[in-house]
Formats: structure tokens, C-alpha cells, sequence
């Protein structure tokens, strides 16, 4: 039996108040009072960005996953303190090291990403661990239609990123031998290197490898 246009509405109506319902359920309020000094730059802030005031505050609280803001200094969530630089200028610190150098950076900034993973019993979780290095400014979470990770060059050089996603994708201590210098004059070292880390050209302004590609799994 057909349902009258009448009945059709009644339906589509009380399947709204349901979403409705269920969105509410799923969030909560919180009324915080802050002087007016910090509600006017709130005010100048989304002007600026274009967003309501209540989008703004949002992005804000929504940080609170990726860092902790105590009273006069930034934490990372494994309680180490924060300091706020431009990425272009740890990209030049990075760049001016040799490449055995570049390598024990980039594996030190990846146990960081890994340490704070471990913290909330992610460190399997490639996309938990990207998600990371996005929200903290290290470069956008970017996935191809194969599941290839992307890296922005400008995050650093090819060394420092090629540690930092080998120990990402948990595969250890990235190999000081992988250097230029030895894989253009050793074979075996070459051979070694080609065949483990693999990388592809798959974006003219990205790093991609064949070792850094997710699995259907952790995509879902």
C-alpha cells in the first residue's frame, strides 16, 4: 500500500527530529566566562577567517587532541614542552646538516609522533599518526587513489623524510648508510636501498615511497 502525501511528510519530519535528536545526544555544552579583551580578538579572529564565532572556538577546543595549552607554556601530550616556529626555518636547520645528520633528526622527530601515539594506544595507527603530524603543522595529511602517502618537500630534505616516515610506518632505525654518497658509489648499499625504501615519483612537490602506502585496512 502507497503512503498519501500527507503520511510521506509526517515521516520525513520525524526522521529529521531523529537526526536532530542523535546530534544533540552526541554533543555537549559548556559555557565558559572570559574577559572581553580575549572575547574582541575572538571577534577580530573569525572576521579575519570568515567563520562564526562558534566555528572558531571549535577549531581551538579541537586542538586540545593534539596539545595541551598550561597557563603560560605548550605541551606536547607525552608532557614535553612545545615551542611554535615557522616550518620554512626548521626546514633550513634540517637542510644545512649532512645527510647522516638529516637521517637521526628526521628519526627523533618521528619517536615523538610515535611516543604520543603510544600514549593513546595508537602506535599501529598510520592514520591516527598522520593525523598527528597534520594538526601540528608538520605537513597535510595527503593520501593518493593508491594509498600512497604524499609528503610536501617542504616539510624537508628527502634524508630527514625518509627516516621520519620509515620509523612512522614502524620499520626501526632508518639505515645510516642510505646516503647519497654511498648508494651512487656502492651497489650493494644502492641495491639495499632501492629494494626497502623505494621511492616513487609520484608528485613533482611530494616524497612518496613504495614502503609508505596503507593498507585497505587502515584506510577505513
Amino acid at each position: 500500500m502507497s503512503r498519501n502525501p500527507a503520511q510521506k511528510t509526517t515521516i520525513t519530519k520525524n526522521l529529521i527530529s531523529d537526526r536532530r535528536t542523535k546530534s544533540k545526544e552526541s554533543t555537549s555544552v559548556i559555557t565558559v566566562r572570559i574577559d572581553e579583551s580575549l572575547n574582541e580578538n575572538l571577534d577580530k579572529v573569525r572576521r579575519k577567517l570568515g567563520i562564526s564565532k562558534a566555528d572558531l572556538i571549535r577549531n581551538y577546543l579541537e586542538m586540545s587532541k593534539y596539545i595541551v595549552k598550561q597557563k603560560s607554556s605548550l605541551q606536547s601530550l607525552n608532557d614535553r614542552d612545545f615551542i611554535i616556529i615557522k616550518r620554512s626555518y626548521l626546514r633550513k636547520l634540517v637542510e644545512i646538516k649532512d645527510e647522516e645528520e638529516q637521517i637521526n633528526l628526521g628519526d627523533k622527530l618521528a619517536r615523538f609522533i610515535n611516543d604520543c601515539a603510544r600514549i593513546n594506544g595508537k602506535l599501529d595507527d598510520i592514520s591516527y599518526k598522520l593525523d598527528l603530524c597534520n594538526n601540528l603543522g608538520f605537513f597535510r595529511n595527503f593520501i593518493d587513489d593508491n594509498n600512497y602517502i604524499l609528503i610536501d618537500k617542504k616539510f624537508g630534505s628527502q634524508k630527514f623524510v625518509e627516516a621520519f616516515t620509515w620509523r612512522i610506518f614502524n620499520k626501526g632505525e632508518f639505515d645510516a648508510n642510505w646516503i647519497s654518497s654511498k648508494i651512487k658509489d656502492q651497489s650493494k648499499i644502492r641495491t639495499a636501498y632501492q629494494k626497502q625504501v623505494q621511492p616513487i615519483d609520484i608528485s613533482s612537490s611530494h616524497y612518496s615511497f613504495e614502503f609508505a602506502k596503507l593498507t585497505e585496512i587502515e584506510t577505513e
